[in-house]
């Protein structure tokens, strides 16, 4: 009998159960796919959701392996697979979610489409960091909104995940970036070229004054939801653009409207949970990795070394919000 070669994994037995470190058969590249040696994992707080069994968007049958983000090496190209060869370094989101196999592993077989070329200039861990966060940041002010040179963009969240790229992007694009934030993330956001609003302390009344004359923003992107929608739609401009990551909840839509305003939301998971459009989240990411390079967007990331054998602790710290940036698990190490 052919002993097919082996793999470690990260795998998870029950809902709100440890994690468990197994050997188990690797997987084969299945045409269209790119198997990847993963060399790092992100952990986001969807994954937390899932892993507790509370995101109804994004169930996974169990037991599983989780992860949604990657960077890893090109071990194979399945058939038909010409955009990438063995060697090739890439990042992307691709798994964790609806059945499909997780990053927390050695080896994964994923969808050609939803990869692109690492940035060259990142490492594994920072490129790991940034497929979901800058794919959502980039469909809410890119695809959605528009955004373009001049204009007013107001991040709600700024020192978030999502936050912090949404920031980088629209400064990229040429915007004029506030972002509201603690007192205490402050210095993060300035840091980061945005003008930052601290929300505890100042009503939305006061900083739409100030900082637009009363006008209000071009485009408002809301990574918190809740209430903090709702302040949203009193922020943005006549004719302006309200977007949501977290767009749960009853909300009235009267001040928006009385604006003449409109409302995008985004789902980031769409494409992977249901095939459509996932040439465009491997667009993304070729846009992510050049602003990368040109040195407009970089990732904060948590600078704790976390293993397969530590995927607990690094859940732990997503969920005490102790990280201080992006928790990545470094594989193969």
């Amino acid at each position: 009998m052919i002993k097919l070669p082996q793999m470690r994994a990260s795998v998870l037995d029950a809902h709100g159960a440890p994690f468990r470190v197994v050997e188990m058969s690797r997987p084969e590249a299945a045409p269209g796919q790119v198997l990847v040696q993963v060399k790092a994992s992100a952990v986001n707080p969807l994954d937390l959701k899932i892993r507790a069994g509370q995101a109804d968007h994004a169930r996974h049958p169990l037991p599983a392996i989780l992860g949604i983000d990657l960077a890893g090496v090109v071990e194979a190209a399945g058939p038909g697979v010409t955009s990438f060869r063995r060697g090739d370094e890439v990042f992307g989101m691709t798994g964790g979610v609806g059945g499909v196999q997780g990053s927390l592993a050695d080896f994964v077989a994923v969808d050609a489409d939803l990869l692109a070329i690492k940035p060259a200039n990142l490492t594994m861990i920072e490129s790991a960091a940034l497929p979901l966060i800058f794919i959502t940041a980039w469909e809410g002010l890119v695809d959605r909104a528009g955004v373009k040179s001049g204009q007013s963009v107001l991040i709600h969240g700024g020192a978030g995940g999502v936050g912090h790229v949404a920031i980088q992007i629209a400064n990229a694009f040429g915007a004029k970036v506030f972002a509201t934030g603690s007192s205490a993330s402050a210095p993060f956001i300035e840091s980061l070229g945005a003008t930052a609003i601290d929300y505890r302390e100042v009503s939305v009344e006061s900083y739409v004054d100030r900082h637009t004359g009363g006008r209000g923003f071009d485009i408002v992107y809301d990574t918190a939801g809740g209430k903090t929608l709702d302040l949203s739609f009193q922020a943005v401009r006549r004719f302006g653009h309200v977007v949501s990551a977290l767009g749960w909840g009853a909300h009235s839509l009267a001040p928006l409207s009385f604006r003449a305003g409109t409302y995008s939301g985004v789902f980031t998971l769409l494409p992977l949970l249901t095939g459509e459009g996932r040439a465009h989240h491997g667009e993304i990411l070729r846009e992510a990795a050049r602003l990368a390079v040109e040195g407009k967007v970089r990732p904060r990331v948590d600078p704790r070394h976390f293993t397969l054998s530590r995927v607990d602790e690094a859940y732990q710290a997503v969920q005490t919000r102790s990280a201080p940036g992006k928790v990545v698990v470094a594989i193969g190490s």
